[in-house]
């Protein structure tokens, strides 16, 4: 191969590295364009579906009244959990929950922003007063899961611990027969 051809496949080898080197910083760009767009117009659009309540008086009146917090069974078979977190304690302390039972977790703060975190899922959602947060789940085996607020409240925030207990779902339907709304208290 003589010196010309030499140069020749050099220069058409950099030209063919300089094309994929340019369609691989187009294809960055873009994404970083796309990932740009998508988070700015999340944050600048409004939730489909944002619910308030008053955080002076959910316990007085409506649907955080203390006589309707805990787990109730929905004539669907479904199973509606309602909670308030406070400084420094969730009520109720402890959720009885069944398995393999679409549950709907509706809670909100009294008073300043916690989180609720339920240790081994992927239940994890933020509780800021004014707002009702609503969060959907689905134990698939019994036990008791550690429940921290996950968010900094403020001097004793460490101490703010809650369980959701999820026990059978005959159990479950069984003690909801007898009507109200069911927690740990006296188990």
């Amino acid at each position: 191969m003589s010196s010309e051809d030499a140069h020749r496949s050099v220069e058409i080898a950099a030209r063919v590295e300089r094309r994929w080197a340019t369609i691989a910083v187009i294809i960055v760009v873009g994404m970083a364009l796309l990932a740009a767009f998508a988070g700015i117009h999340r944050a600048t659009m409004p939730q489909p579906r944002v619910e308030i309540t008053d955080p002076s008086r959910i316990h007085l009146s409506g649907e955080f009244v203390e006589s309707n917090l805990g787990s109730v069974l929905e004539a669907n078979g479904n199973v509606t959990v309602r909670a308030i977190g406070q400084q420094y304690s969730f009520t109720p302390a402890c959720i009885v929950v069944p398995a393999d039972t679409p549950i709907t977790l509706r809670a909100t703060s009294a008073d300043v922003v916690h989180g609720i975190l339920i240790q081994g899922t992927n239940v994890n959602t933020m509780l800021v007063p004014g707002y009702v947060s609503e969060q959907l789940m689905r134990f698939t085996r019994t036990g008791d899961y550690l429940m921290p607020c996950q968010e900094f409240c403020s001097f004793g925030h460490e101490g703010m611990w809650g369980k959701v207990k999820v026990i059978d779902k005959t159990d479950f339907a069984n003690r909801a027969k007898a009507g109200g709304r069911l927690s740990c208290v006296g188990q």
